[in-house]
């Protein structure tokens, strides 16, 4: 097993989160499926006397068997945290109701309201201290908190109707989950941001005393807000999501005269933008001078800030040596090159030098919409530098086409969101591709390279914390070969968090890949509600013969089971993908 002791307390499940998750037990989760049935058998009884009374003219005005509360305890039953569920909500004056789709909406706003009462925390608890590393953690966490209210404000926005159509559509429904999930994956980034600080060994006893005391009162003030984001992300996955599946109208008020819904993201000029030779830019990069600007930062700050219109940056063949941020509030840009291998943004930030991981990457995205197209991404950190990323991407609906991500340990982070990257090449060596996106990968070219001394390549380290996030990562038509000599164990992946979900299937398996396949994150600890898989791939290390023996992996999944993780199901390609103009299989 690997001896990255340079990075102990990272990459790891947070211990009381666990302890919490570790006390659901089969006989729990069978509670659950009933308490949804019951749900569900109640609603539907709601919605036909409902239907009756209203054909005879009356309103309704009670329904036997079901109360406020007992509708409250069912809905919060399906949660990981069902007491500060129902604490939390019945706190509300208007929580008087058996509508599961008010309640929603009321965890929703317990929610904004605990955010809102921590925004300033994370600046005030930096005040107190003079630690250059504490201060950087906490201002990650500040900026993921406010991310994380983003993700629920974007939420509470989609639950407005005015567009005519059902709440309950399918499309809302994966909006609302990935938005949540995402919300819940910048609290976990948090973590371990603050985790990071543990393994800091060069920090003083005072120093260590501080730290811990810092990112105790820190995780301490979170725990509301990370409990009520899960279960409002429950509520739409098991209750919301199961009544739009059985087509039942919760909401049922009639809309007349709207107009019919149209994304806003699908704008004639996205239309095949990707597939044009020919683009007309915004801004020109170029280092001889001959654009419009000299660097990439220069571009970005020309960006509009949260525009519909598709904004376009041209970067000409060249390296361009810089750390490039685009914020949340930078929407809809397209940024193309002259090649993977002749358009290249360079950076070298890395952990061992005392920069927290998130804020390593060479080119860091945060706003939805995002379009990369012929650019290569370079950490350059080397090896002995541990993580250093290349490429971070939090951009809902991004695509990355005939792109390169080039690096060692964490090369590319699909972060958070829906990501899809096509005919791209990645190179690392440990946990190179990580994150708790939902991101399929598709006729990529995934390389593990010689990593440093004493340290074995995963290619994958899926982050998912709770099994109600439709996060993962899909890895499609691709294939997996060494780069240059690599001598050191190769694995598929290793699972990160908890509910950590991989899976691999019609790709390219080459011989450097282990015969297990895959890798346990702790010695000894078989990993048991992961969701890893293979489907039909081929090549001299796909053989299935001696693959690990967990009971949570599948080594040969059904056609069904695979579905699941294809563009079109997984991260809903088919309705956004067309619009980008990118070369995809939907299935």
């Amino acid at each position: 097993m690997d001896t990255l002791k340079v990075i102990k307390g990272y990459f790891k499940v947070d211990e009381a989160q666990d302890v919490e998750l570790k006390r659901k037990t089969w006989r729990q989760w069978l509670l659950v499926g009933i308490s949804v049935v019951a749900l569900l058998a109640i609603t539907i009884g709601v919605v036909v006397h409902s239907r009756k009374n209203n054909s005879h003219g009356s309103t309704l005005s009670s329904t036997p068997n079901l109360t406020p509360a007992a509708s409250l305890k069912t809905v919060c039953s399906v949660t990981h945290f069902p007491a500060s569920c129902m604490s939390s909500i019945s706190n509300i004056p208007s929580s008087n109701t058996t509508d599961p789709e008010v309640l929603f909406r009321l965890s929703l706003k317990v929610v904004v309201d605990e955010l809102a009462s921590i925004s300033t925390l994370p600046k005030k608890l930096s005040e107190e201290t003079d630690d250059e590393s504490i201060k950087s953690a906490l201002g990650v966490c500040g900026e993921l908190l406010d991310n994380a209210m983003d993700s629920l404000n974007e939420t509470v926005s989609a639950m407005d109707v005015r567009d005519g159509k059902n709440i309950l559509n399918p499309t809302k429904i994966d909006d609302l989950k990935t938005w949540l999930s995402a919300a819940l994956t910048y609290h976990e980034t948090c973590f371990d941001a603050l985790d990071e600080l543990r393994s800091n060994n060069n920090m003083t006893t005072t120093e260590n005393y501080a730290n811990s005391t810092i990112s105790r009162n820190l995780k301490s003030a979170m725990r509301n807000s990370t409990e009520f984001t899960s279960n409002s992300l429950a509520i739409v996955a098991k209750v919301l999501s199961t009544l739009s599946d059985f087509g039942i109208p919760i909401h049922r008020r009639r809309l007349l005269g709207s107009k019919p819904f149209f994304p806003r993201w699908v704008c004639p000029r996205v239309r095949k933008l990707l597939s044009a030779e020919n683009v007309t830019p915004n801004v020109t990069v170029a280092a001889d001078g001959s654009g419009d600007v000299k660097t990439v930062n220069e571009a970005v700050a020309k960006v509009p800030s949260k525009s519909n219109t598709m904004f376009v940056i041209y970067v000409k063949a060249g390296t361009y040596v810089e750390n490039v941020v685009m914020d949340k509030s930078k929407w809809n840009v397209m940024i193309y090159g002259d090649g993977k291998s002749k358009t290249i943004i360079s950076g070298s930030k890395n952990y061992a030098d005392g920069t927290k991981t998130y804020e390593t990457a060479t080119f860091g995205v945060q706003g939805k919409g995002f379009i990369m197209k012929d650019i290569g991404i370079i950490n350059t950190a080397g090896p002995e530098k541990h993580q250093a990323v290349a490429f971070r991407s939090g951009s809902d609906h991004s695509v990355y086409y005939r792109c390169s991500f080039d690096g060692y340990q964490d090369t590319l982070y699909p972060h958070s969101n829906r990501q899809f990257y096509r005919d791209c090449d990645v190179t690392g060596t440990v946990d190179f591709i990580f994150g708790n996106a939902a991101v399929v990968f598709q006729n990529c070219d995934i390389m593990p390279r010689q990593p440093f001394s004493k340290q074995f390549n995963t290619i994958t380290a899926q982050g998912k914390t709770d099994d109600n996030q439709n996060t993962g990562i899909s890895i499609q038509r691709c294939r997996i070969s060494a780069k240059g000599k690599v001598t050191a164990e190769t694995y598929l992946g290793r699972p990160w968090k908890k509910y950590s979900t991989t899976v691999v299937m019609q790709s390219e398996i080459g011989p450097i890949v282990n015969p297990a396949g895959w890798v346990r994150w702790d010695v000894g600890v078989e990993p048991k509600k992961i969701l890893y898989g293979e489907y039909r791939n081929f090549g001299r290390g796909s053989g299935l013969s001696q693959r690990v023996k967990w009971a949570a992996y599948k080594p040969v999944m059904s056609d069904a089971e695979a579905a699941r993780f294809t563009v079109a199901a997984f991260i809903q390609g088919n309705k956004w993908l067309p619009a980008s103009g990118v070369p995809n299989q939907l299935t």
